[in-house]
């Protein structure tokens, strides 16, 4: 029997919880060539959402590509990646070669065939020659016009996804985002989704005085309820051939914190740990048992992470954790986890934020990683 559960890659459609509505109005956004801003905390099924929305504008006809924009290492990388990608929607490789060389006038591309280890072999497309702000500017205002062009050419909307978007505020932000608004606006037959899993930033992005103000419309993805994930993690349970105790699927999605990279993670933990020992019934002490498991085998990089933070930053991280992150600042709360004044309350929190280790949703903060809460209410003081 195959697990039933995935995470950690992009999820089928069929263990994709939920995000009915929202793959919906995704798609038909992107095939009306709509400029969409998707903004998602992490571990909510972004990427996912995004990819199972491009196979679907792929049936009805049109060119997609998809990027993630953190990946590359500088600016000039990611104008390459994306050049590859909008060539690759070509075949045969040579004819995308041709294309692009043809399309290009800034500087001569480079290509070079690199060999993978699954066989095939990997194109990659470079540009040597650009070097001078000035080089990289004029470079940039070619490749972000090039969905535009491959749309015109090949008479079909094109639609780009650039996941992970906030990322090029390292890329000199401000630059990019100008130059890559005054492309978008011009190619009506390009559809964009500007995905981004850092909302502080992405709001910012999108807001008064910058480029996308008002570019396109802005999806926000929430968590699952509750009780739907529960669900349709007891029937996929049941769907695999292995029986839930009544409630599991309420105790995993609580345990998670309803985020649905965890939740899934902690459900395919627990399905490998019964199918493993040859049975065929799932009961709430066999969560907590994979739990268990689970966190020993994290101690070391757990440990290693609270090692790292200060003293005042395990204190507020720990309370954070007891108070379910409500109400930190309160002289009760300060008293019963001994913290210190509000002001380094604030500071420690901040940088629990940089780390990526605790989040603000609403009121409230949350530990991003529901296994580093547990491990943090059961092994620290």
């Amino acid at each position: 029997m195959a697990n039933p559960f995935v995470y950690g890659e992009i999820v089928p459609l069929e263990a994709f919880a939920d995000r009915e509505a929202e793959l919906d109005r995704l798609v038909e956004d992107l095939a009306d060539a709509q400029k969409v801003f998707l903004i998602s905390p992490r571990r909510y099924g972004k990427s996912s959402l995004i990819r199972h929305a491009l196979d679907a504008v792929g049936r009805q006809g049109a060119l997609t590509v998809d990027l993630t924009v953190s990946s590359y290492s500088s600016y000039v990388a990611f104008l390459e990646g994306y050049a590859r990608a909008l060539a690759s929607v070509e075949r045969p490789w040579q004819r995308a070669r041709t294309w692009l060389s043809g399309v290009i006038s800034a500087t001569r591309p480079e290509f070079r065939v690199e060999p993978e280890e699954t066989g095939l072999a990997r194109v990659s497309v470079a540009f040597p020659a650009v070097r001078s702000e000035r080089d990289i500017n004029r470079l940039a205002n070619e490749v972000f016009a090039l969905p535009g062009r491959l749309a015109a050419e090949r008479k079909r909307n094109v639609i780009v996804a650039l996941d992970e978007f906030q990322a090029i505020d390292a890329f000199d932000g401000g630059s990019v985002e100008h130059a890559l608004r005054a492309a978008a606006q011009q190619q009506r037959r390009v559809g964009y989704v500007f995905a981004g899993s850092e909302p502080s930033l992405m709001e910012k992005m999108i807001g008064p005085r910058r480029p996308f103000y008002k570019a396109g419309p802005v999806m926000r993805l929430d968590k699952i309820p509750p009780p739907v994930f529960a669900e349709f993690i007891e029937k996929r349970f049941a769907k695999s051939g292995l029986l839930p105790e009544e409630g599991l699927g309420a105790a995993i999605v609580d345990l998670a914190g309803n985020l649905p990279y965890d939740v899934q993670r902690l459900a395919h933990e627990t399905w490998d740990d019964i199918h493993a020992a040859g049975r065929k019934r799932v009961k709430l002490d066999d969560l907590h048992a994979t739990l268990a498991r689970l966190l020993g085998e994290h101690e070391t990089m757990f440990e290693a992470v609270w090692q790292r933070l200060t003293l005042a930053q395990r204190a507020v991280l720990r309370a954070v954790v007891l108070q379910g992150g409500r109400e930190l600042l309160s002289a009760d709360t300060r008293a019963r986890h001994r913290l210190g004044a509000p002001s380094s309350i604030q500071a420690s929190l901040t940088a629990l934020m940089k780390q990526d280790l605790v989040v603000k949703e609403g009121p409230q903060y949350v530990v991003v990683d529901s296994l580093l809460r547990e491990w943090i209410a059961r092994r620290t003081f």
